[in-house]
């Protein structure tokens, strides 16, 4: 097959991607890549072993005169996101990726193109195999499953890599530092209730919340944008107080990590209110749409006559569901202090369900602080505790804290400045990283996150800026050189 990549800059990078995009590897199928970077390795007299997990490890000393300079460890992750077009016949276990030049862009053929952290990885491994570059010490983490669960930085052991600071090489837009990212853990609560038949006189309503954007539960949250769960859950509340509604079934979101964007719920209310609770929610509808008109201008609630359940939920129980909803928190729960701008702790009302005698209620908790994570995670538990709802907390990742005054990130600010005449943007994501999981087994490292500008990661629109590569190679050439002595 002919070379595509072949008069692209800086070449050493390129050759070894276009060699990784004929290697199948995604997520929880990495043996394939695992044995190419262990044959590359052997092929350039590189150090490398496989952890106990399953990352793969690769060594380099220091170029002579750089001895004294502190340990650098560069860390990307081997698997790809695995996603097509419909009509795009590929099988992500067998086939290559076909990439392509457009205009100042590589894409893949109809698939994903795995630059994402495909270039990372592959600017490690250039940086191991060459014969002229200045540098200290090296050593280069490629962790495993990272797109869909971070196994291998979660099961990365302590006391295996000797670097002091690290450079992660998996963000996606050249001329931005990121210093700081969230981490998370899952609260799910569940209420056991009682199943009553609902009484013969009253009148049965489905109500549909639709139209809200939702987005990414980190990157999105700061934005306004509402959240369905807690919207029917305000009706829910109100209705239940003023019109003795009953609640059959709720149905809201179904990702943790995305805001809600529609709910619905059959509730039962007594047939002389019928035409009083159903232009409750029609005035209701008006008051939230002015309340979100900015953010959501698209949300409706609907409301329609529907026919009566077989079973609605105990009134004590929905009483402590309602109230449990209404007191949980959702949003922004407290703003960074050292990044102006920066969400530092957030609390998503997920996904809702009420069936079959249970109320099941899953949130995300979100913090670059451990700390402030544990403090939203005891709110929500002390909500659904006055509740009597069973609390189980699952998946805890630990998060980043930005730290301004990082003796990497002066490095990076000074080189990055005398190379291209500026200063870098320096961000914090509130959303997870594997440094993250990284920083908590090697607290003493000093950690930067930098890449090439990507585009659409995660869907087969990704691309990645031909000239960015170049910039980011050379920034992290330049970086290596002058990394501080220890």
């Amino acid at each position: 097959m002919a070379r595509i990549l072949n008069n692209l800059k800086p070449q050493a990078v390129w050759s070894i991607f276009e060699d990784v995009c004929a290697v199948p590897r995604p997520s929880k199928h990495e043996e394939k890549i695992r044995e190419f970077i262990l044959n590359f390795a052997k092929q350039n007299n590189i150090e490398s072993y496989v952890d106990k997990a399953g990352n793969v490890i690769l060594r380099k000393p220091a170029t002579p005169g750089k001895e004294n300079l502190k340990g650098v460890v560069m860390q990307s992750h081997m698997d790809m996101v695995p996603q097509k077009n419909n009509d795009t016949v590929h099988d992500f276990l067998t086939d290559p990726i076909v990439p392509r030049i457009v205009g100042e862009w590589v894409h893949a053929t109809g698939t994903t193109l795995g630059s994402d952290n495909g270039i990372g990885m592959c600017a490690s491994m250039a940086v191991l195999a060459s014969k002229d570059l200045e540098h200290g010490p090296l050593e280069c983490l490629i962790t495993f499953d990272e797109e869909t669960g971070m196994t291998g930085a979660f099961e990365l052991e302590g006391g295996v890599l000797k670097a002091d600071i690290l450079l992660n090489l998996d963000s996606e837009d050249h001329g931005e530092i990121f210093i700081g990212c969230a981490g998370g853990e899952n609260t799910i609560a569940k209420i056991k209730y009682t199943e009553e038949a609902p009484d013969k006189n009253s009148a049965a309503f489905k109500i549909n919340i639709k139209g809200l954007k939702g987005g990414h539960s980190g990157l999105d949250i700061n934005l306004g944008r509402g959240n369905s769960n807690k919207i029917m859950n305000r009706i829910l509340w109100s209705a239940s107080k003023e019109f003795g509604l009953r609640v059959s079934k709720v149905s809201g979101g179904n990702l943790r990590n995305a805001i809600p964007r529609e709910a619905e719920s059959v509730v039962t209310v007594a047939n002389d209110k019928r035409d009083a609770f159903a232009k409750f929610v029609k005035d209701f509808e008006a008051i939230v749409k002015k309340e979100l008109a900015t953010t959501d201008p698209g949300l409706t609630i609907s409301i329609e006559s529907t026919t009566l359940p077989e079973k609605v939920m105990d009134t004590a129980s929905q009483k402590k569901f309602v109230n449990a909803v209404y007191a949980c928190p959702n949003g922004v729960w407290e703003m960074s202090a050292d990044m102006i701008g920066l969400v530092e702790t957030s609390n998503n009302v997920a996904i809702v369900k009420v069936e079959n005698g249970i109320a099941q209620v899953e949130t995300l908790q979100r913090s670059s602080v451990e700390s402030q994570k544990e403090d939203v995670a005891h709110a929500i538990t002390s909500a659904f505790d006055l509740a009597g709802a069973e609390i189980e907390r699952t998946g805890s990742y630990p998060g980043w804290k930005p730290n301004v005054n990082s003796d990497i990130l002066k490095v990076m600010k000074s080189v990055y400045k005398n190379m291209y005449g500026a200063e870098p943007k320096l961000q914090a994501v509130h959303a997870g990283l594997e440094c993250g999981l990284l920083g908590s087994v090697y607290p003493n490292w000093d950690m930067i996150s930098f890449g090439p500008t990507i585009r659409s990661p995660h869907s087969p629109d990704e691309k990645v800026n031909i000239k960015s590569v170049e910039d980011f190679w050379n920034y992290l050439v330049e970086t290596l050189k002058n990394i501080p002595k220890k």
